[in-house]
């Protein structure tokens, strides 16, 4: 089925993104690198307006877009706030929470109703993000829990996750009242505008160091145009849930690249946290 390579790929591009984005975390913050990250996005989406058809809009396209616009530009801003205040290993799992919180804003948006299996993979992702801090447990039952959620990182990104699971859902409202590219497209604009808006008013003074990151900030424009267009591609083959479950499977490469690259402590138990909660994730979406 080609929708579940196409997801794949979204996987793999997204994890890239969440690379760069902690890289960039250093030099820059997280108003200057959400808006490079559409900037830069946007540079390497625009073309492909000449080689597609101008879709027919449906009624609901401008105010859908508008209203997603603002959506995105919140998350990528608490995105990029949340793996800047912890390790990419114990914050960007959190994200796969996402098709937990699916299970209610699917059926409520768009009328998708995953199987009753749901109940199975919510334990395990909880169970996964149990076992992501379990060298806490020790200090009491639910100790891991706690420690996991005194970190601003994963606090954040489970509000991300949230966020996401809305998202999700608009994303392919929008993708109905257009077409997947010209979608992807101009929901990239829209959020470059809104955050240019917010970098004018937030950090105008740092807008010089684009220039002098871009290296860092160039490729993770690219690799979001890429995980965005696949993404909006297998939405329009499968359900929702399907394919955000699959995207999620980039928080086992997140929590690698935290550990090679970042030499982040604690990879063993954040390995199998973030896999156990990945099977959650599967359990929900694929067999349920």
């Amino acid at each position: 089925m080609i929708w579940i390579v196409l997801a794949i790929l979204t996987a793999f591009f997204s994890s890239l993104v969440d690379l760069f984005r902690k890289k960039s975390s250093k030099n820059v913050d997280e108003y200057i690198a959400s808006f490079s990250l559409k900037l830069f996005g946007f540079i390497f989406l625009f073309p492909l307006l000449f080689f597609i058809d101008m879709p027919g809009l449906g009624k609901n396209f401008w105010m859908i877009l508008v209203f997603t616009g603002l959506w995105n530009a919140m998350v990528l801003i608490l995105y990029m706030r949340a793996i800047k205040h912890s390790d990419l290993s114990i914050t960007t799992p959190m994200v796969t929470f996402t098709p937990l919180f699916l299970l209610i804003t699917s059926p409520l948006i768009v009328h998708e109703f995953p199987g009753m299996l749901g109940i199975l993979g919510i334990f395990l992702i909880v169970l996964g993000a149990y076992v992501l801090n379990i060298k806490e447990r020790y200090k009491g039952f639910l100790a891991p829990f706690k420690a996991l959620l005194k970190e601003k990182g994963p606090r954040l990104m489970l509000v991300v996750a949230l966020l996401l699971s809305i998202g999700a859902n608009l994303d392919k409202i929008g993708i109905k009242n257009s077409s997947p590219i010209f979608w992807t497209i101009s929901m990239n604009i829209i959020t470059l505008i809104l955050l240019f808006i917010v970098v004018y008013f937030k950090s105008r003074s740092n807008i010089k160091l684009i220039k002098t990151n871009y290296k860092i900030l160039l490729p993770m424009g690219l690799f979001s145009a890429l995980s965005l267009t696949f993404q909006m591609a297998a939405i329009n083959l499968a359900l929702v849930a399907y394919v955000i479950s699959i995207k999620r499977a980039s928080a086992i490469l997140t929590v690698l690249y935290g550990y090679f690259i970042f030499k982040e402590k604690g990879i063993k138990e954040r390995l199998i946290g973030v896999i156990i909660m990945i099977v959650g994730v599967l359990v929900i979406t694929l067999f349920s």
